[in-house]
């Protein structure tokens, strides 16, 4: 394990001395005669040429310069001012600032196969100028590009579930992959959130009418929990009425308080079921 990482190690070392080299590679003679002899022209016209080597660049801005076709040195320009050779000298700016953009919506086969439309937003930035510059044409557009394939192979291994639960997950996830990519190109990743999800019009019909159903089963199952625990109160009120029969005789006189107490004209008196049973025996 250690040999390993001790290979790989040499590996990215040795890749960054080629880097290095070839930034700062030389010139050549011919290179270095052309240069010398701008230098010495911007010298002899000096008030023309002061404004044509004299550049500046914002606080949230760095200068690749190229001299030559070749990369001067390995940090770029910035910020404030610098100077440029005018005849073999040319820069690019580079802007550090966080950027945003849209992830289109994208219609995807989850993994339970189920198709979904899912968008989102990432925000990234230039974290080396120069490799943005020199490893990638266009290092926005490659980015926004990259961003929509990943999403469409992270939301490919997920079911409808965890799309609808865990976005938080498939969020950090994006951001890994992307950042993980996106590193020979000089960005950094920051932040992937997901936006929304659309599902299917038959799909939300039939989850809206899977969601009432399981609502209903709940509210019958409460009912009949409250029933059950109303007949056992009733058994024990009973149980207690027939040891003392005078409660059933205090409970029907509190009746009638509670019926004259609201106003009413008329009052019914209960008659036993005893009496009756009487008169039907004759």
């Amino acid at each position: 394990m250690e040999h390993q990482m001790e290979s790989q190690r040499g590996k990215v070392a040795s890749k960054d001395n080629l880097i290095s080299e070839s930034r700062t590679g030389s010139l050549g003679c011919i290179g270095w005669f052309i240069v010398i002899l701008s230098g010495l022209f911007s010298f002899l016209l000096f008030p023309i040429t002061i404004w044509f080597c004299l550049k500046i660049v914002q606080e949230y801005e760095r200068a690749v310069i190229f001299r030559l076709g070749r990369i001067t040195d390995r940090k770029p320009k910035g910020p404030g001012i610098f100077f440029i050779l005018p005849c073999t000298d040319s820069f690019v700016k580079v802007d550090l600032r966080t950027v945003s953009f849209d992830i289109p919506p994208q219609e995807i086969l989850t993994k339970d196969s189920v198709t979904v439309c899912v968008d989102g937003v990432v925000y990234f930035r230039v974290n080396d100028p120069i490799a943005s510059v020199a490893n990638v044409t266009n290092a926005d557009f490659s980015t926004r590009l990259l961003a929509q394939t990943t999403l469409r192979n992270v939301l490919g291994t997920k079911n409808l579930a965890e799309v609808l639960s865990d976005r938080e997950g498939i969020a950090h996830s994006m951001q890994s992959n992307l950042d993980e990519a996106t590193d020979n190109w000089g960005i950094k990743v920051e932040r992937v959130e997901i936006k929304d999800v659309k599902l299917p019009v038959q799909l939300q019909r039939a989850m809206a009418a899977e969601a009432e159903a399981a609502r209903e089963a709940r509210a019958k199952v409460i009912a009949a929990e409250g029933e059950m625990n109303a007949s056992r109160a009733l058994k024990e009120a009973s149980l207690v009425i027939a040891e003392s029969p005078s409660a059933l005789q205090l409970r029907y006189l509190q009746t009638l308080n509670t019926i004259a107490a609201e106003k009413n004209s008329t009052i019914i008196f209960p008659l036993p079921i005893d009496v009756l049973s009487h008169f039907v025996r004759k």
